[in-house]
């Protein structure tokens, strides 16, 4: 049986390739550092990071009908409580 998921913070906004960039520079040093915090207004969240991580990457076509084909590209990090060692590796 699968487990219950929980969001726990969610935003989604419109920025220029550049804004985005920058924001993952930032998230890029964060998760070297093992910690995150984000924050929208009120909604605030800590996140702490393990040295072993699952890195997912996705890349989407999705038919929106008459607002044509959405193109998204999607990456994921996931870990486990317990999760220990690994490779990360960006080519």
């Amino acid at each position: 049986m699968m487990g219950k998921e929980t969001r726990l913070f969610k935003s989604e906004e419109r920025k220029s390739r550049s804004d985005v960039s920058e924001f993952l520079h930032q998230l890029a040093d964060k998760i070297s550092q093992g910690q995150a915090v984000l924050s929208q207004g009120q909604k605030e969240i800590t996140v702490q990071l393990p040295q072993s991580l699952v890195l997912e990457v996705q890349v989407e076509d999705e038919d929106k009908g008459a607002k044509g084909v959405q193109h998204s590209l999607e990456v994921e990090i996931k870990w486990f409580d317990d999760d220990q060692g690994g490779t990360l590796e960006l080519r």
